[in-house]
């Protein structure tokens, strides 16, 4: 009877996440809000912005594309914390077995999702800017080269630097995070999950940035990121990949610079 209870909630652990999961994809794919689904804006990907008209922005606006990109960051980076979240509950229930790990738990991944919730206000500060200057299209994708250029370049540089393989070490290895930031208590449950969500936001942050190169709700770009991430984090060889994507982005950033200066 006393072993059915850690397996009875890692089950229930299994079961809420994939059901959070789940449900953040449906809303993505619905349009999170939106006044089109994402099925419909990656349909009409590379057709002219006439056919939509800009955005009038308004608080209750700002807090809708608010609320789209956090569904989206849940979406797409809830899959890769679940390992950290499933080995938190076991070490947590093997520490204090006369209480319920499934609180606590709950309290981490609150406390990640939290992290990427101050991801997703500034990435709508920078939505409203970009439309501002009149640089992203109604398809919520860049329209000046320049532009698109400079986030491949900067997502490749940033997929190089030493804080990227830093962070994405302690994304990597749930264990070592666990132990070296381990913290008593539900706060210190709370804590340990936006100090993970921080190391998750400086290792992937300028991945998501490029949602605005391919298209915010541009389902292949979403998928193709939520992927790449997943694998970057668990594959045996991920650092490696990890570089040899960074050259990748800045071989074709440099090429897109070029293009941009012939047609000048």
């Amino acid at each position: 009877m006393t072993r059915s209870v850690p397996r009875h909630e890692r089950m229930v652990l299994l079961a809420a996440l994939t059901t959070v999961i789940v449900i953040a994809w449906s809303g993505v794919i619905a349009g999170a809000g939106m006044d089109m689904s994402a099925v419909e804006m990656t349909r009409m990907a590379g057709m002219d912005g006439w056919l939509m008209q800009a955005a009038v922005w308004t608080p209750a606006y700002a807090a809708r594309i608010f609320a789209m990109w956090w569904v989206m960051m849940v979406a797409m980076m809830l899959p890769s914390a679940g390992p950290m979240l499933l080995l938190f509950a076991r070490i947590r229930r093997k520490s204090q077995p006369a209480h319920a790990a499934a609180g606590p738990t709950a309290l981490f991944a609150v406390g990640y999702l939290l992290a990427w919730g101050g991801f997703s206000a500034l990435a709508t500060v920078l939505q409203w800017s970009l439309e501002s200057a009149r640089l992203l299209s109604p398809m919520l994708s860049t329209t000046n080269s320049w532009l698109g250029a400079g986030l491949l370049l900067a997502a490749g540089a940033w997929q190089l630097a030493p804080l990227k393989r830093m962070c994405l070490a302690q994304c990597r290895t749930p264990l070592g995070f666990i132990v070296g930031h381990w913290r008593d208590g539900a706060v210190g449950a709370l804590r340990m999950g936006l100090s993970h969500g921080a190391y998750c936001l400086g290792c992937c942050w300028f991945l998501m940035l490029l949602l605005f190169f391919g298209g915010v709700m541009n389902l292949f770009w979403i998928g193709g990121l939520s992927v790449y991430v997943l694998l970057e984090k668990s594959l045996p060889l991920g650092h490696g990949l990890g570089r040899t994507t960074g050259v990748a982005l800045m071989a074709c950033g440099l090429w897109l610079a070029i293009e941009a200066s012939q047609a000048l």
